[in-house]
């Protein structure tokens, strides 16, 4: 065994590549985009470090070419599920008894191995799986996710150093041991890098996991299931189990061990969840953590002394890039009178020249929505808000599911500030402005903040100092990152720690030092040199 006290190599973000034309990146991602589209695979599940094929399988296709398949994956069923628990529960002895910097340097070398060599696999695999766009994967499933894992490494140091004082005589030490139990992965499929976080955080802090992927995102989740293996992840700490997350969940949340849940996805689904942890809680050994990132309905509150052009380009970008499928996108705005004319004209002109469609044509802004029932949610809604005598659509609006499931950006003007599509998350490519009386800055503000039950993300555009700091007190609750004069999308690790409160969640905080508390138990540990000998304390003679 070698000693001493180990250093994490200090993390720095991941650098965005910009995919230029005539750049290597180009070149080798559009080849494996090719690659990748002609070539059908077979993903099974992975339980104690074996591949799994139940027989039972789902199509994956293309949500911009939907007839197009990309492979088939195997679903999960009750011997599976209980299967992966076993495994798990196997590894965790070993794995949690691993040094902290042997389980750290695992992480580090997919970081490495993400940055290079796995790239355009795991960037392709989510622009077709995902319909995410060049710079939507780049930004996702290639930098945040290597930001994550070199984050996470130097946030457990960290977390690992704060230890107590001591007095004369003691030596007072904290130990930072996982979770009593197995914790429950549970990712989307908005965010490839969500997907590879969610199960590793609690892994790197000696925990064991069971991962459930979303349906839409097992392409993408499978290779980084693939890329972690490379890295020399051990059997059996992370468990891949695709399937019906009903199914799946209700057997997983109904196991006795079941230590934590680490969850990002809807919050009915949170909601259930939960419910049903409380269902069982006199089962469990210990009480389980749970930790989720739920919905949102995110603003951008503009005040009159905002910067128009810089507001517009926050809006678009904000509401539209990778489809409005962001739980941070910006989907309500609050617009002064005195704005709304000239922001019309300026956000009409940029979207007339936006592209949607394939994302494999590096030109497209926009690609598809994730499957045909986000496709028929925005159809309801935006046909909703044509027949409505409180609103009505200002921009885009056209639905064409032939080819794929495309939702043009559209933005609805609600008459009414409690309209349902300025209260109701969406998750697709509609903005919802109400106007306001430039005078009625303050009463818009408490609108803003009670309207909705979320309170993940918003943003306040303005040149008035006064007014940013009157709407940062109104907005206090109403988001868990609050951007000024930007756009309130794009968090980033180790920068702005990301999560919400009220319907969007426990607010635990991906990307920083407090997200990984979450998964360790600590125990107090008391070693006293030399102790006493006689039972009698001064205070008891009387002379």
């Amino acid at each position: 065994m070698t000693h001493g006290v180990f250093r994490i190599p200090t993390p720095i973000n991941e650098p965005v590549k910009s995919y230029a034309p005539g750049s290597a990146e180009k070149r080798t991602l559009k080849a494996e985009l090719e690659r990748m589209s002609r070539n059908e695979v077979e993903i099974p599940l992975i339980i104690g470090g074996k591949a799994v094929r139940t027989g039972r399988t789902e199509r994956i296709s293309m949500p911009h070419a939907h007839a197009h398949t990309l492979g088939r994956y195997h679903l999960a069923g009750p011997a599976e599920i209980a299967a992966a628990i076993e495994a798990a529960e196997r590894a965790r002895p070993q794995w949690e008894a691993l040094s902290w910097e042997s389980r750290a340097a695992i992480f580090l070398k997919a970081a490495e191995l993400l940055a290079g060599p796995w790239r355009d696999r795991v960037n392709a695999s989510t622009m077709l799986g995902q319909s995410k766009t060049v710079h939507q994967a780049e930004i996702d499933s290639a930098c945040e996710l290597i930001d994550f894992w070199r984050f996470n490494a130097h946030f457990a140091e960290r977390l690992y150093g704060e230890q107590p004082i001591s007095a004369p005589g003691t030596w007072n030490r904290l130990e930072h041991r996982p979770l009593d139990g197995f914790v429950f992965a549970v990712t989307p499929f908005n965010f490839t890098s969500i997907g590879g976080n969610l199960p590793t955080a609690p892994a790197l802090m000696g925990n064991t996991v069971v991962w459930k992927p979303a349906s839409t995102s097992v392409l993408s989740n499978w290779y980084l299931m693939e890329l972690l293996r490379e890295a020399g992840l051990p059997d059996g700490v992370i468990n891949f189990i695709p399937g019906s997350g009903a199914s799946i969940g209700d057997l997983v949340i109904a196991d006795p061990r079941l230590g934590g849940v680490h969850f990002t996805g809807s919050t009915g689904v949170f909601n259930g969840i939960w419910s049903a942890v409380g269902a069982n809680i006199a089962r469990y050994g210990q009480y389980p953590r749970l930790v989720g990132e739920t919905g949102g309905k995110d603003f951008v509150f503009a005040h009159p002394s905002a910067d128009l052009e810089a507001l517009c380009v926050a809006l678009v970008r904000g509401a539209f890039e990778y489809q409005g499928q962001k739980c941070s996108a910006a989907s309500r705005a609050y617009i002064p009178a005195s704005l709304m004319q000239e922001l019309k004209e300026r956000m009409g002109a940029m979207l007339a020249e936006l592209k949607q469609g394939d994302v494999r044509d590096f030109t497209n802004f926009t690609g598809a929505v994730i499957d045909q029932r986000s496709f028929n949610k925005q159809k309801s809604a935006i046909d909703g808000a044509r027949a409505s005598k409180d609103a009505r659509v200002l921009f885009g609006g056209r639905c064409d599911s032939s080819q794929g499931w495309f939702v043009e950006p559209t933005v609805i003007e609600a008459l009414d500030p409690r309209y349902e599509t300025m209260c109701t998350e969406l998750f697709g490519p509609v903005l919802t402005i109400h106007v306001y009386p430039d005078a009625q800055f303050e009463e818009t503000l408490a609108l803003a903040s009670t309207s909705s039950a979320y309170a993940l993300t918003g943003a306040i555009f303005s040149q008035d100092r006064g007014a940013i700091e009157t709407a940062t007190r109104a907005l206090r609750f109403a988001a868990g990152n609050y951007y000024i004069n930007d756009k309130p999308t794009g968090a980033i690790v180790g920068q702005q720690p990301f999560g919400g409160s009220r319907a969007s969640g426990t607010n635990d905080k991906a990307g920083s030092i407090l997200n990984l508390m979450r998964w360790v138990s600590p125990r107090a540990i008391k070693e006293t040199f030399v102790p006493p000998l006689d039972w009698r304390y001064p205070f008891l003679q009387e002379s």
